[in-house]
């Protein structure tokens, strides 16, 4: 069958007026016309005004053509549109319909048979208003591509491809026309989805058979103009984008409707499955056609329905071939099918409810296809599809996140497990060694400065002949390192471990790998700090106190040589013998130095302590100053990144996460 151009158009509307005419004629005489004698009349009244168009000049053609014609308005195109019609660029130096859609072919006897009712109409370009999204809509796709780059450097990109391909296609089918739905009617072999396309076309464009597979590539027909863009996202070629009958009837309930006929979807060959699929995850509904033998497939069932259970608003459930049912048969396996959708977890319209629409029908008699016409008309006119489809597609990437964002529990580093990271750090670096060690400096000083003279000299003595043999062995500084290290690695290993409790695994692996790199050199940084913010150079500073003790210890002292002295003196006769004087100062020097040094020792206690605690508390600080620094804040910004990946979670999903 040849393509019918635009010249042919006018043609072929001029015969059908004349067949028209012709047919009036004879009816009035009392006399049937057979179909056979108006299509003999058509051809050959054209093979008459063939041969007289050859004879006449190219321009003369294109005058009367014009003269035939009505002149067209400026925005309108100067050919008109038929059920029929196939695009021929060639012929007319532009498409027929604006919106890149060729007619359907069709052999000559659907021609013969529907010429007759085809009317010639103009059509003037539109171009189609781009999809808008509602305010939450828009609010969740911004949350979800958030969500996406806040997570890219800690999830892989499998992970996060379902929801990237979302955000995709949400963002393509925004910018196309969001007057027109893209309704898929999909189904098993010999499910009769094909005669159901053409029932609600009005035409036969699908072939159908009994040849299995009969649909091996998708066919897309639509009722109105601007929907080529739609079509062309969804990978089908001009040659197989179809018209329906035109009917101001089917025009006025079916407009904005782009229908697609798939392959089968449990096809034996892979590229038709492979199509299916493409296109399902595209489309802004889905017709599923069943039938009484393969409704409970498990095919249809399990990669399907189940999966697309979140999608129940954009997708109708039709029972095909009912006509093949006795009685009430069509009402149990309805009733069954709906037990089925429900165990699948997809959501009933029934009523008044968002949900599936399931029905009843037969393409071949045309039983309950009125329905379905009626149904589709109405979805389609609410122009919602396309949203929900976005949104229920927006829902299913969210729910696939859900285990690498949500958890069941609270998550977070506590107080608690900070001061024990803290102390384990002081632990580790000797903070409490260090001040005991600031302690006995201190009362060392005060001995050496309020102590008796002869008791330190004798002290001192006794250190020099005093053998190391029998003493305890002292821990060589490698030893102590490496104790050092191995508290700081296991404070390290606990904070991680209490940080990343409950969370995700992708994150608490990011909380841990963030705490090992941060103790990365932390044993040295605190021996460093453990040098600095030790035992301060210098002598302990002494308190008020401290110069009357010393002058009282050198009374003492003084009063002991003074003593002594007399008695010496009056032995040798130099002085005049008198020991009731002399044996009291020594007496005096010899009990009030030793009570003198006492008295020092025990008013040292206090400051001693403080200037140890003092010292130890620094130390401590300037450990947990370096172990916050280098682990804390690091495994902190994480929770933070976590913590904020979950609230942009909760608004993709709409509700609050915890």
């Amino acid at each position: 069958m040849t393509a019918v151009t635009d010249q042919d158009h006018t043609e072929h509307a001029d015969h059908t007026d004349h067949a028209d005419h012709a047919a009036s004629e004879d009816e009035q005489a009392g006399n049937a016309v057979p179909v056979e004698d108006v299509s003999e009349a058509v051809s050959e009244e054209a093979e008459t005004e063939a041969a007289e168009a050859a004879e006449a000049t190219e321009g003369e053609a294109v005058d009367a053509v014009a003269l035939e014609e009505p002149e067209p308005e400026p925005d309108e195109p100067a050919n008109s549109g038929h059920a029929c019609v196939e695009d021929d660029e060639a012929s007319s130096g532009r498409p027929d319909w604006d919106d890149g859609l060729i007619a359907r072919r069709v052999t000559e006897a659907t021609a013969a048979e529907h010429v007759a009712v085809v009317e010639t109409r103009a059509h003037s370009p539109q171009t189609a208003a781009p999809l808008a999204y509602d305010g939450p809509l828009r609010s969740r796709l911004d949350a979800l591509r958030e969500l996406i780059g806040l997570s890219r450097t800690r999830l892989d990109s499998r992970t996060l491809a379902e929801a990237g391909r979302v955000l995709d296609e949400a963002a393509a089918r925004r910018r196309l026309s969001g007057q027109h739905t893209v309704v898929a009617i999909a189904g098993a072999t010999g499910s009769g989805k094909s005669q159901l396309f053409n029932s609600l076309a009005g035409v036969p464009i699908s072939e159908t058979g009994v040849r299995r597979p009969t649909t091996a590539a998708p066919i897309a027909c639509s009722w109105s103009d601007g929907a080529a863009s739609l079509i062309e996202r969804l990978g089908i070629p001009p040659r197989l984008r179809r018209r329906p009958l035109q009917s101001a009837e089917a025009e006025a309930q079916l407009r904005g409707l782009v229908l697609i006929d798939l392959p089968d979807h449990d096809s034996a060959a892979v590229q038709h499955r492979e199509q299916v699929d493409r296109i399902l995850a595209l489309v802004d509904a889905v017709v599923w056609v069943v039938d009484p033998e393969k409704y409970a497939d498990a095919v249809l069932h399990e990669r399907y329905l189940r999966p697309m259970a979140g999608h129940a608003e954009v997708m109708f459930v039709v029972l095909n071939q009912i006509d093949r049912l006795p009685g009430e048969a069509t009402d149990q396996v309805l009733d069954d099918l709906r037990r089925l959708l429900d165990e699948d977890g997809i959501a009933l319209g029934e009523y008044g409810e968002p949900g599936a629409t399931v029905l009843a029908l037969s393409a071949l008699t045309g039983d309950g296809v009125g329905e379905l016409r009626e149904a589709l008309g109405q979805f389609v006119a609410e122009r919602g599809a396309p949203a929900r489809r976005i949104a229920a597609d927006v829902d299913a990437a969210a729910w696939r996140l859900r285990p690498v964002y949500a958890t069941g529990r609270r998550t977070g580093l506590s107080e608690e497990a900070r001061d024990e990271f803290a102390a384990r750090l002081a632990d580790a670096v000797g903070a409490t060694a260090a001040g005991e060690a600031a302690e006995r400096a201190w009362l060392r000083n005060a001995n050496r400065a309020c102590g008796t003279p002869w008791l330190r000299l004798w002290r001192w003595y006794q250190d020099r002949l005093e053998s190391p043999t029998g003493r305890l062995p002292l821990r060589s500084q490698a030893d102590e390192e490496a104790t050092a290290r191995q508290r700081v690695e296991h404070a390290v290993r606990t904070v991680a471990d209490r940080a990343s409790a409950g969370l995700p695994a992708a994150w608490a692996q990011a909380v841990r790998e963030a705490a090992v790199r941060g103790s990365q050199g932390l044993p040295e940084a605190l021996d460093e700090l453990a040098a600095r913010a030790g035992l301060p150079p210098g002598k302990p500073p002494r308190p008020g106190w401290w110069p009357g003790a010393v002058l009282a210890q050198a009374s003492m002292t003084i009063l002991q040589v003074v003593g002594g002295l007399w008695l010496v003196g009056q032995i040798i006769g130099f002085m005049s013998p008198n020991l009731g004087v002399p044996v009291l100062l020594m007496v005096v020097g010899i009990i009030g130095g030793p009570l003198v040094e006492w008295s020092c020792r025990m008013a040292a206690r206090g400051p001693a302590r403080r200037y140890g605690v003092d010292a130890e508390r620094r130390l401590r600080e300037a450990a947990a100053g370096c172990g916050r620094a280098r682990v804390l804040d690091p495994v902190a910004a994480e929770l933070l990144r976590y913590r904020e990946v979950r609230e942009q979670y909760g608004r993709v999903v709409g509700v609050g996460v915890t």
